[in-house]
């Protein structure tokens, strides 16, 4: 499924900005509900989606609308902006030869986007206190300019 995510990533990416606009409106209810108590299941179900649709590893730290919405977390060496120099001539990893490489397809699918040049944008590191929580709530808080 990951590769058809990739490959629709128009698709996906305004099927993202509809849902980033319901989640922001919905930000002053969860808000009242409680960002706390929200998180686990919260969490769960956008691990179920997203695992699905992406192969996300819940890294909290969700950059999947700038790279061309290929996982970067895929990549066995970890590599959040951009490729190591070991990307074979077929497009394939260096370290498991069978697996496209996780930039490479984040190009292919930037391509389709129309905010595709984000993947030109450097990303900061990943922040590994956030694993295993919801990106989904974090934009919450973010987009209505909430911070509990």
């Amino acid at each position: 499924m990951r590769a058809w995510a990739v490959r629709h990533s128009g698709l996906m990416e305004r099927l993202y900005k509809g849902f980033e606009g319901m989640v922001a409106r919905a930000a002053p209810m969860l808000a009242r509900i409680g960002f706390d108590r929200l998180e686990r299941p919260a969490a769960a179900v956008e691990s179920a989606v997203k695992g699905f649709l992406f192969d996300c590893r819940m890294c909290g730290d969700c950059v999947l609308s700038k790279t061309g919405m290929s996982c970067p977390m895929n990549c066995p060496k970890g590599l959040r902006n951009g490729p190591c120099g070991g990307v074979r001539a077929n497009g394939n990893c260096e370290v498991y030869p069978h697996m496209r490489c996780v930039w490479a397809a984040a190009y292919e699918g930037s391509l389709g986007m129309r905010e595709g040049a984000a993947i030109g944008e450097i990303l900061p590191p990943l922040n590994h206190a956030l694993k295993g929580s919801s990106a989904w709530l974090r934009l919450a808080r973010e987009k209505a300019g909430l911070h509990g």
